[in-house]
C-alpha cells in the first residue's frame, strides 16, 4: 500500500463517533454555534471556514480531519447560494460545461493532493493556509469594486468562456478542493479578469462553481478522507440555518465589520497555530 495506504489506515483510526467519551456535550455545543456562525458569515461577508475550520480544531479534531470536516459540514451552504440565483444561472447553462469540468478535475486534484500529504506537513502549513484564507477575505472588497466598475451592466452575449478561463477555474479549485476557505473570492476574481460580464452573473457562475467543488470534496472526503460525521451532523443543519438568516439580515448587519471580525479572528487563529508549531 505504501505511504498513502498507511496514512489511509491510520486516518481510519479516528475514534467512533457520538460515543460520551469522545464527544462531550460542550464540544456538540461550540461546533453548532460555529456552524451557524460559519453560514451567517458566508452569506454576508465570505469567510464563514474561518470560524469553523479553528473551531474544529479546538475540540480536538488533528488539522486533516478538521479540514475535510469542515469542507463537508459547508457544503449545504453551496446549494442556497445556488438556489439565490436560480434566474442568472438559466441564462448562462451554454457558458457553464467546460467551466465545470475544469472545476471537477481541479477539486479532485486538490482533494487527492490532500489525501496524499502526510499528516505531519499539512499541520505545518495548516497556520499559512489559515493566513491566506484571511487575506483573500480581507480582499473580497477590492476585487468586487474592481469588477463592479468593470463590468457590463446588460451583461454578456458571449457565453463561451476562454480557454484562460478555464484554466483559471482549474486553478482556483485545486486550492478549494485542498483547502477551500475564502476560495469564493479567488473564483469571482479569476471570473471577473476572463469573462467580461455583470457582478450578479459573475456571482451566479462562481456559486454554481462552489457547489460543484463542495460537492467533490464531498465525495472523495466521504469515502476516502477523515471526517468526523458526528460535527458534520451538528454544523451542517447549523450551516445551512446560519446562511438563510444572514440572507434575511445582509441589509441590516454591515457587512465591512462583519469581514473585519472574520480577519482578525482568522490572523489571531494563523498566530496561535504558528506559535504552537514554533
Amino acid at each position: 500500500m505504501g505511504r498513502v495506504g498507511e496514512q489511509h489506515s491510520q486516518w481510519r483510526a479516528v475514534p467512533e463517533l457520538w460515543s460520551s467519551d469522545e464527544v462531550e456535550l460542550w464540544k456538540i455545543a461550540i461546533v453548532a454555534l460555529a456552524g451557524g456562525a460559519c453560514g451567517l458569515f458566508n452569506s454576508i461577508a465570505g469567510g464563514g471556514s474561518l470560524v469553523l475550520f479553528p473551531t474544529l480544531l479546538l475540540v480536538g479534531l488533528p488539522p486533516l480531519s478538521a479540514n475535510v470536516t469542515n469542507s463537508v459540514a459547508t457544503w449545504p451552504g453551496y446549494v442556497g447560494g445556488v438556489g439565490g440565483f436560480r434566474a442568472e444561472i438559466v441564462d448562462q447553462r451554454p457558458r457553464l460545461p467546460r467551466l465545470l469540468v475544469a472545476t471537477v478535475l481541479g477539486s479532485l486534484s486538490g482533494c487527492v493532493l490532500l489525501l496524499v500529504t502526510p499528516s505531519a506537513e499539512f499541520t505545518t502549513i495548516v497556520p499559512l493556509l489559515v493566513l491566506v484564507a484571511a487575506g483573500l477575505t480581507a480582499i473580497q472588497p477590492i476585487v468586487k469594486r474592481r469588477l463592479s466598475a468593470e463590468g457590463n451592466d446588460e451583461g454578456s452575449d458571449d457565453l463561451s468562456p476562454s480557454w484562460v478561463a478555464v484554466a483559471g477555474v482549474f486553478l482556483a479549485t485545486i486550492y478549494g478542493g485542498y483547502f477551500g476557505a475564502a476560495l469564493g473570492v479567488i473564483v469571482l476574481a479569476v471570473l471577473g479578469v476572463t469573462i467580461g460580464d455583470t457582478l450578479r452573473r459573475l456571482n451566479a457562475t462562481k456559486a454554481v462553481i462552489s457547489l460543484v467543488d463542495g460537492s467533490v470534496s464531498v465525495v472523495v472526503f466521504g469515502l476516502f478522507g477523515p471526517v468526523n460525521w458526528a460535527y458534520v451532523a451538528v454544523a451542517a443543519p447549523t450551516t445551512l440555518a446560519g446562511g438563510y438568516i444572514g440572507a434575511r439580515l445582509a441589509r441590516r448587519i454591515d457587512e465591512n465589520l462583519l469581514r473585519v471580525v472574520i480577519v482578525v479572528f482568522g490572523v489571531v487563529v494563523a498566530a496561535v497555530l504558528f506559535v504552537q508549531l514554533a
